[in-house]
């Protein structure tokens, strides 16, 4: 019976992560009461910080994924990223910092693009996959953080510490190989009211199933403008360093990047549903519209410049 349970719970885990979401499991301990309490749906968390979670009932006693209709837990139907394109994050909400310092959200915006992301320090399983996908991408783009953009992880869950965010901070700037990164990589801590205004201005819908004792999310980074500015959204846990730029580039302004980034967005479209850059036909037919004047207009130049030098030579 117990390997039967280890299968089904195998099977749904790796199944969940293929659809970029998952439940998240929370070591630590706390009381089966304070589960009902935690951020997500109905109510927020309202334990002390540093109270984590560990139950007996953390195994999954079902297969909640392929359960269709009215089977399936209310809490995953309410799991969802919620697109809400140039949505002004609130740059006012307090949070502490890896040193524990309180800092207002906007201490991070004003001069260049972000990539946010929105994970919680001690999971075990997608969040640290979406932060290794964007350290990844960070390793190939040609932008240097603290120049061309920055980072900014924040903890959905209320009761992590600063303490948490600095050994979290470590071990991403040492997979990213560049320690002079540590001024434009930041991981936050807040509580429940200013986790809840971020989460809600961005759309991400998270929530605690007491089914199987887990966290349940979506995965995805963020990119928004220096104002604060939600401008793409890219989903999953693996984010395509050509697409980053460009993002990148459109949320500056085109601030940053070169002319080959320009021709790039002139001829590619962002589909916000698919979340990639994708060829703009109109974009295309474009390009080849100009560059098909500007080589008649150089064939007519020469032929015209030719011809007056025959005249000239004739003259003589």
């Amino acid at each position: 019976m117990k390997l039967q349970m280890h299968k089904s719970a195998h099977k749904t885990t790796l199944t969940l992560l293929g659809l970029g979401l998952v439940s998240c499991l929370m070591p630590g301990t706390a009381s089966l009461a304070a589960q009902d309490n935690l951020p997500g749906f109905p109510e927020p968390l309202r334990a002390e910080e540093g109270v984590t979670i560990k139950s007996s009932r953390n195994a999954p006693t079902q297969d909640l994924l392929n359960m269709k209709g009215m089977d399936r837990p209310l809490p995953l139907k309410s799991v969802t990223i919620e697109q809400k394109l140039d949505s002004q994050l609130p740059l006012d909400a307090p949070f502490r910092d890896e040193t524990g310092k309180v800092v207002p959200l906007g201490a991070y915006f004003g001069k260049r693009p972000v990539v946010l992301a929105l994970v919680y320090y001690e999971c075990p399983m997608l969040c640290t996959q979406i932060l290794n996908g964007m350290v990844r991408a960070a390793k190939v783009l040609r932008f240097t953080p603290g120049t061309e953009y920055d980072v900014v992880a924040i903890s959905f869950d209320a009761r992590e510490t600063s303490a948490q965010a600095a050994a979290k901070k470590a071990v991403y700037l040492k997979s990213y190989g560049h320690p002079e990164a540590a001024s434009s990589w930041h991981f936050l801590t807040g509580d429940v009211e200013s986790i809840k205004r971020i989460t809600d201005s961005v759309g991400f819908r998270y929530t605690w199933d007491p089914h199987t004792g887990q966290f349940a999310h979506a995965s995805a980074i963020y990119i928004l403008t220096p104002e604060g500015r939600l401008s793409k959204y890219f989903y999953g846990i693996d984010y395509s360093p050509k697409d980053m730029r460009l993002a990148m580039v459109e949320a500056s302004s085109n601030k940053i990047g070169n002319a080959v980034d320009q021709i790039l967005l002139f001829c590619y479209h962002f589909d916000p549903h698919s979340a990639k850059y994708t060829p703009y036909v109109l974009g295309l037919l474009r390009a080849a519209g100009g560059a098909t004047v500007l080589m008649l207009g150089g064939f007519v130049f020469i032929m015209l410049r030719r011809e007056s030098r025959q005249k000239g030579s004739r003259a003589a």
